[in-house]
């Protein structure tokens, strides 16, 4: 287990995709943080090494893995550990986050982030594969819940107790995607408030607000759309039970101008901010 621990980082950031790289580059934009997808700049140079040595210039930075496979038996790819190390390296990221997934086995990519059942056995696979990436990469990761579209007849804990247990074990903390919540409690026909309890809230540090589609019997978790109206009354229910995390808006696809991801970036900060006025 790594010793040194992640600080909690109270903030609000966007995701940086490439549609909206030269605004970030040309003036400075009010967020606290970036994200980056890391498989983007891990490669040996050339325009995206350059992009990213630019953006740290200017805002902290966030690096969030999609295929880092931790839930494979396969065991971690030593070489993507080795260039994900190098861009850790280079960026000094805020953390480096992955998900509680796997996408592929036997040298298959399967480029989506596939289930695990939440079973002892996938536990153990799951928890010596992170071991494995922190002792490499030197830092504790921050692990994403992703969204869910079937349940295994063999679970025998709920999503939240297995990252629970996946936590006390290796020491990990977590990436809260609100909108991931949402999706995946529809689709079961759970109630999303009942999803944090046995959640240790202590190791959340970042926060993920996204929208998502409509499919034919089920939602899916598209990540191109605003954050609709649930997702955001979610997110102000759950504020509430968490400390100092760092919040961002996640969009994947269908680029809207930069200046309305910021304004969701403001509605996640008023949310916040009432939330805190009626604590206090």
């Amino acid at each position: 287990m790594p010793a040194k621990s992640l600080p909690a980082l109270h903030g609000f950031g966007l995701g940086l995709r490439v549609p909206h790289y030269d605004e970030f580059l040309a003036t400075q934009q009010p967020v606290d943080f970036v994200e980056v997808v890391s498989e983007n700049f891990m490669v040996d140079g050339g325009r995206p090494l350059d992009i990213i040595d630019r953006v740290r210039e200017r805002y902290p930075v966030a690096l969030h893995g999609v295929s880092m496979n931790l839930g494979s038996v396969d065991e971690v790819d030593a070489g993507y550990l080795r260039r994900l190390r190098a861009l850790a390296r280079r960026v000094d990221p805020l953390w480096i986050s992955d998900h509680v997934s796997w996408t592929g086995i036997d040298g298959f990519q399967s480029h989506d982030l596939l289930p695990l059942p939440y079973t002892e056995e996938a536990l153990d696979v799951l928890a010596a594969n992170v071991s494995i990436a922190q002792d490499v990469l030197g830092r504790a990761l921050v692990l994403e819940n992703p969204s869910t579209y079937l349940a295994f007849a063999d679970a025998m804990m709920t999503e939240a107790s297995f990252l629970a247990a996946l936590c006390e074990r290796t020491g990990c903390y977590l990436l809260l995607d609100v909108n991931n919540i949402y999706v995946s409690a529809t689709n079961h026909g759970l109630n999303p408030d009942d999803w944090l309890e046995g959640l240790p809230l202590d190791r959340v540090r970042q926060v993920h607000l996204a929208g998502h589609s409509q499919g034919r019997d089920m939602l899916i978790d598209t990540h191109d759309a605003p954050v609709p109206a649930p997702v955001w009354k979610l997110y102000a229910r759950f504020a509430s039970r968490l400390g100092p995390v760092a919040t961002m808006i996640e969009r994947d696809d269908h680029f809207p101008p930069l200046g309305d991801l910021l304004d969701e970036l403001q509605q996640a900060r008023d949310i916040a901010t009432a939330v805190a006025s009626r604590a206090a």
